[in-house]
Parts: C-alpha cells; structure tokens; sequence
C-alpha cells in the first residue's frame, strides 16, 4: 500500500491510500496508553475520516514494538497523568474524552478493523471491542484491569462485551481480571480470527479490501442495524437516518 500522511500529529498516525484510513496510536514507551491529548487527536482522525467519502474502512492499531520488543494495540489510558477527575490535560483539566471516541467509533457509518498485536488492556479493550471487528496477532493479549484499581466501564464495555461474549463470560473477565491469550479470545468470539504477527496489517488490508467491494450504503445501514438493538433511541434514530439514504 502506498500510505500518505493526512496530517501530523504528535501522539498517533494518520494515512490514507485506496479507500482505506490507517490510524495508528504512536506511543509504544507507553505501551500505546493514552492521555487526553492522544484522544483528541484520535477523535480528529476518526472524524476526518468519517467525512471522507473517500474512504470506506479505517484500520486502527498500535505502533510497535518498542525497543524491549514488546508489542501493545493500547494499555488504556496513561496512569502517569491520572488524576481525581479524570485524565489530566495540558491545562491541568481532567478529561473523560475517551467516552466520545469510544461513541464516534461505534457510530461512524465506516468499517472500523481494530489489528491487535500485544496488549490490548482496560480502555485499550474497550476500544477494540467497540470496533466492528478485530483481527488479532498470536501474540495478542486481552484483558480488563479498572477493578483492581477501583475503576469500570459502565457503558459499552460491560454492556456490549456481555453481547459479544456472553453475561457469564464477560462477569468473568470484569470480575476477575485476567489477561487471555489470541486463542482464547478467539474461541469467545472476543476476535474474528488470528495471524501470526508478521501478516497482522496484510490480513487487514485484506478484509478491507473485501468490505470496499460491497455496497458502502448497504455495509453503512448494516452497522446502525446491528447497533441499533442496544443503542436504545439513540440507535434507532442513526438506523433510521441511513435508512434514508436508500430514498
């Protein structure tokens, strides 16, 4: 692929080549962790590409690996710049602006491909759960932590994991915390398949290629329907408002 730098941001990376976004959280010494400064670059990436009729599917990955060799999609958000409310910005504000990325990336009427190498923890879980599907590496790792540290995701993250993988399953991994395998998250229908990591972004290209031959109209009214069930009014209304575009 012949990728062309949209823009230049500080915390991530943003092309774009033949109808199809790759967005890449660029902080592997963190563990690909965000701060609010890397949302909001992320939500201006996600948003530009939502506007671009250009492009029909956006690749979302982690730059690695960092020179101990270890690979990470996203860790979550940065514990060094947490505070009492929130994530601190620049200005010493809290921030909780991950809460509007995690909402633009289950709306965009595009197909969002989360490439998972390493670890992809907390918020960095949620983020790929969110995502309309998930290719994995084999070295993949998966898993919830805000309970060990007081903390959850009331939203999408407990209620859309339990309809990926079950109440039980998705109990399990907010109750107990542990990390699992590629392999296990592909067997709970956590992931749609695994790679070994040298073809991680080839299979994504892949995939999106497959999703470009289709009717971007009827792949945009797809999405809203299978939000809709659980999205409430808010879903119903984004269903019904790409429904229109079939008139």
């Amino acid at each position: 692929m012949d990728w062309q730098v949209v823009k230049d941001y500080e915390d991530i990376q943003y092309f774009k080549a033949d109808g199809i976004a790759k967005i890449v959280i660029n902080r592997p010494h963190k563990r690909n962790a965000f701060r609010p400064k890397t949302i909001t670059e992320l939500f201006d990436a996600f948003n530009n590409a939502r506007e671009d009729t250009r492009i029909g599917v956006v690749l979302f990955m982690g730059a690695g690996p960092h020179t101990d060799g270890k690979y990470a999609f996203c860790s979550g958000g940065d514990q060094s710049v947490r505070g009492d409310g929130g994530y601190i910005d620049e200005t010493g504000m809290p921030r909780l602006n991950v809460l509007d990325l995690q909402k633009l990336i289950r709306s965009m009427p595009k197909v969002i491909i989360a490439l998972v190498a390493g670890y992809a923890i907390g918020g960095g879980h949620v983020l790929h759960l969110l995502c309309d599907l998930t290719i994995a590496a084999d070295n993949a790792i998966f898993g919830q932590t805000g309970p060990k540290v007081g903390s959850f995701d009331g939203g999408f993250g407990a209620s859309y994991m339990a309809r990926v993988v079950g109440q039980k399953k998705a109990r399990e991994i907010w109750y107990l915390c542990r990390q699992y395998n590629a392999q296990e998250a592909l067997e709970m229908g956590l992931v749609n398949t695994v790679v070994p990591i040298d073809q991680l972004e080839a299979e994504g290209i892949q995939w999106a290629q497959e999703v470009l031959e289709k009717s971007p109209i009827a792949i945009r009214c797809l999405k809203s329907a299978f939000n809709a069930d659980c999205d409430g009014q808010a879903g119903i209304q984004e269903l019904a408002g790409n429904a229109t575009m079939l008139y």
